[in-house]
């Protein structure tokens, strides 16, 4: 198999390891092919946009997510380390406000995909990183919300010791309880 899919607390997301090939000369992978992905995953995933953010230590991007045209999205690190989290906002789940949290690094090379209905953000642990990710829908800016990256309700455990590096939109993000939802 291309991929190890690792299953997390919330059984949609999904940490898939490549199969790199390394020597003395560096290493290769593939970072994605559709047929294996769908393969491993038993998901049929369109990805029609491609984004990179590089961001300093400290710095916290999220819990981002469209309330329409939702994103699936498929995000790894190129350089550097973050810890990655996915809040699921779907009403119906049984996991309605859980959240799943990885380490996404350019040594464990982990990719991590988050469904549509999820609040998706990072923190970056290393002096900085380097954040890809694919998604299955177009952004639309009129659409996109943030959930508040601390909410006591939700009780993400990040692994930071001050507060973080935020823009202005993730300070104001909304609450579980007042956040517009999937449902």
């Amino acid at each position: 198999m291309p991929y190890t899919v690792i299953p997390t607390q919330l059984p949609d997301v999904l940490i898939l390891e490549p199969k790199v090939f390394g020597d003395a000369r560096g290493f290769f992978f593939e970072s994605f092919n559709a047929r294996d992905f769908a393969q491993c995953t038993g998901l049929d995933m369109q990805f029609v946009q491609d984004n990179h953010s590089k961001s300093a230590q400290g710095v916290l991007r999220g819990l981002h997510y469209q309330i329409q045209h939702p994103q699936g999205k498929l995000v790894r690190v190129t350089q550097g380390e973050v810890f990655d989290v996915a809040v699921d906002l779907r009403q119906s789940s049984p996991t309605f406000g859980q959240w799943a949290g990885v380490v996404l690094s350019a040594e464990n090379k982990r990719q991590l995909w988050v469904p549509p209905g999820f609040a998706h953000g990072f923190l970056v642990t290393s002096e900085s990183a380097e954040f890809l990710y694919k998604t299955t829908d177009y952004w639309y800016p009129e659409f996109e919300r943030s959930l508040l990256w601390n909410d006591p309700t939700v009780g993400i455990t990040w692994p930071i010791q001050s507060e973080p590096l935020l823009a202005a939109k993730d300070k104001a993000a909304a609450t579980l309880d007042t956040a517009e939802v999937f449902s």
